[in-house]
């Protein structure tokens, strides 16, 4: 049963590190977003790795969505952003891409850079919106079918990015 337009169906949510236990969910949702979905040893690495910064969006026991960066003020370098299927297209994603941001900020960052797919139409839609804007092309830099990567930037000031 859909909630009602008034509830708000994140109220109770809370972000978390991402925890090895939380690896299991993680690589489902990874796997239902991607055409090329990270390994249970990608997302092992990155829990290890000093910069990378791995947050997860839970509701109880139940993870939501995910977001992965690294944190090398006066940078962050967006690796993977994802939310569960049946939830896509309700604010999730938003509220993980505000959460990093929000993190950004409290650690001086400046400037905020990724890589999306022009095919990946709601990705791109979400961070235009957050006030990405397309700074460049990646010829080939998806190797499974050679499509483009569109590389977004974002001028992180302490007005913009904010929930």
């Amino acid at each position: 049963m859909k909630p009602s337009p008034s509830t708000d169906l994140f109220a109770d949510l809370a972000f978390d590190p991402m925890d090895p236990l939380d690896l299991a969910q993680v690589l489902a949702i990874e796997r239902a977003s991607f055409r090329r979905p990270w390994t249970l040893e990608g997302f092992r690495t990155e829990l290890n790795r000093e910069p990378a910064v791995c947050r997860v969006a839970r509701r109880g026991i139940m993870v939501l969505g995910y977001v992965i960066f690294w944190l090398i003020p006066p940078e962050i370098h967006v690796l993977n952003v994802a939310v569960r299927p049946d939830l896509r297209g309700r604010g999730l994603g938003r509220r993980l891409v505000d959460h990093m941001l929000e993190w950004g900020r409290t650690h001086q960052v400046e400037d905020v850079f990724l890589e999306v797919r022009p095919s990946n139409e709601p990705a791109r839609e979400l961070y235009e919106k957050v006030g990405f804007v397309t700074t460049g092309i990646r010829r080939g830099y998806y190797a499974e079918d050679n499509e483009d990567a569109l590389v977004m930037t974002l001028r992180l000031t302490p007005e913009r990015g904010a929930a």
